[in-house]
């Protein structure tokens, strides 16, 4: 009997690792992708805004720093309230009471979408600060804000019910559309009617609304594709359950308050950034304001779109991870549930700190493939590609931590983080200058972080040993590939110069591109991806026959 349940425990333990490397796979290729096309859009996007490139950037920035706040607001934290509702049910068989939680909330983010893109269009002037030009960019972004909620609640019943593909291929649409209009409006008012720069930013933003048009076209796609497996699972459901619409909104509303205000974290800290940055600067330097919007362009949002791409790696573990955990801590799998918790800790980091390094080493060509040579903009792309891991680690472990349904201590926990930041700003503005925001937003996130990892293990229990050994191999790993990539990189500034785009670009592929091998050999040597990603791992490390 006994033998019989740990067959079944490895059997399902097995199953889990397999459908959070899955989803992590199709989630990470998604978001790489996604964060690929919007951060080389910027390279023909910067060229032709010249003269005005860091302001129209700075526009573009702060537009979308109100809008993620927005669409975090819209969304009201539901679709991953519903993703975690929906394995919740589907885990008990009751697949007719998740049919009913989607549709009804479905209704309900139509509702909010009106309202809060309403609000959003008509509170513009004020949310502006006074800037007139960044009016028309708050109103053409207000129009994604409307049918951003009923889209997320769509991919939101795909992650419940571990169907990530849809989900992922939704995301590389959308912004393969949202690139392609961006880009042509901007070049045909730049450069074929010689426009305005506010109109031609007014219109990349606007870009928004058309790529989630497109998105949700494929959701409704693969939803109807699906029709046949749903009715058949609600065919076969328990049907036990039975809850009234009011009192399914109201678990939902009740799960999705700490998913909005999580949710929000790294929009929050922006935006304390963007009212507090350039008053503060203000206050104690002699810089004009139009040099203190492109300090904030430099500090904020052209650094943003490349961190992004390493934060959108922790999202993508995050989202995939979210219902398995749900499922295990919901059958009281705690066995399980602690190894899965770990393994998804450990994959964050076998990512993030190679990643992370390269682009802190590659910092120069990196900033000046994507905007230009700029000393000042490579320093500041080290010090927020550091910060990423703290903001990222909280992305990852904050959704665990709810996957458990601990939501009253991740909001104490999030809400010293705030206060933190709150205290810290003003002082290391003063202290640090340009560097002081990102400053205090890592270590806001650094106590965040301790305070809910503190609380993994409380719950979880997971082999410390273990986790330990494996995030000590990952860091010599790292550390490894860090010095023969700051080697390679000396050697190639001797042949290449590394001012120009070309020089940047054969300087980031080549350093790139070696950085993987030697991580990727040691990874697989040393068995740590075999150890997390299973069987096709192995396979590929005997077909290269690594020992």
């Amino acid at each position: 009997m006994n033998e019989q349940v740990e067959v079944t425990n490895i059997s399902s333990e097995n199953s889990g690792k397999k459908s959070i490397v899955k989803g992590s796979v199709w989630m990470t290729l998604s978001s790489i992708l996604s964060r690929l096309l919007g951060a080389v859009y910027i390279i023909p996007w910067y060229a032709w805004m010249q003269p005005h490139a860091e302001l129209a950037n700075s526009i573009f920035g702060k537009g979308y720093n109100i809008y993620s706040l927005f669409l975090m607001i819209a969304t009201a934290g539901i679709p991953s309230a519903v993703a975690k509702q929906i394995s919740k049910y589907n885990s008990l068989n009751e697949y007719e009471l998740s049919d009913k939680l989607f549709k009804r909330s479905l209704g309900a983010m139509a509702c909010l979408g009106v309202l809060f893109s309403g609000i959003m269009y008509f509170a513009a002037p004020i949310l502006s600060q006074g800037d007139a030009n960044l009016i028309p960019t708050m109103r053409s972004l207000s129009l994604a804000v409307l049918i951003f909620p009923c889209m997320s609640v769509v991919r939101g019943y795909f992650q419940g019910n571990q169907e990530m593909s849809p989900f992922a291929i939704s995301q590389i649409v959308e912004q393969i559309i949202r690139v392609f209009y961006m880009l042509l409006m901007t070049y045909i008012i730049m450069k074929v009617v010689q426009g305005n720069y506010v109109d031609a930013v007014t219109q990349s933003t606007f870009a928004a609304f058309i790529g989630m048009l497109g998105s949700l076209a494929v959701l409704i796609f693969y939803y109807n594709k699906d029709s046949k497996n749903r009715k058949e699972n609600i065919k076969n459901s328990n049907n036990q359950m039975t809850m009234s619409t009011f009192v399914l909104l109201k678990e939902i509303v009740i799960e999705a308050i700490p998913f909005i205000i999580v949710g929000t974290a790294i929009p929050i800290f922006k935006l304390i950034d963007q009212y507090t940055f350039e008053p503060i600067m203000h206050s104690f330097t002699k810089y004009s304001s139009d040099e203190l919007k492109e300090m904030f362009s430099i500090l904020s949002v052209n650094p943003d779109k490349l961190t992004m791409i390493i934060i959108s790696l922790a999202t993508s573990i995050s989202v995939a991870s979210l219902p398995v955990i749900t499922e295990f801590y919901t059958k009281k799998k705690e066995k399980e549930l602690g190894k899965l918790t770990s393994e998804s800790i450990q994959l964050f980091t076998m990512v993030m700190f190679p990643a992370i390094v390269g682009m802190s080493v590659l910092s120069n060509s990196v900033y000046t493939l994507f905007y230009g040579n700029n000393k000042l903009g490579a320093n500041v792309l080290i010090v927020c590609a550091i910060s990423s891991l703290f903001s990222g680690f909280f992305m990852l472990s904050s959704v665990i931590l709810q996957g458990m349904f601990r939501n009253k201590e991740l909001l104490i926990e999030f809400g010293i983080g705030i206060i933190v930041k709150a205290i810290l700003q003003y002082p290391c503005i003063k202290l640090f200058e340009i560097y002081g925001p990102i400053i205090s937003t890592t270590i806001a996130f650094l106590v965040t972080d301790f305070l809910i990892f503190r609380s993994i293990y409380k719950v979880t229990k997971f082999n410390a040993k273990i986790f330990r050994n494996r995030l000590l191999q990952i860091t010599v790993a790292t550390l490894l590939m860090g010095i023969a990539v700051f080697c390679l990189r000396c050697l190639a500034y001797m042949m290449v110069t590394p001012a120009g785009r070309l020089g940047a670009i054969v300087i980031f592929a080549i350093c790139m591109m070696f950085g993987i091998a030697i991580y990727g050999y040691l990874m697989l040597k040393w068995r740590v991806a075999e150890s997390l990603m299973g069987n096709k791992i192995t396979a590929i490390r005997k077909r290269l026959h690594i020992k």
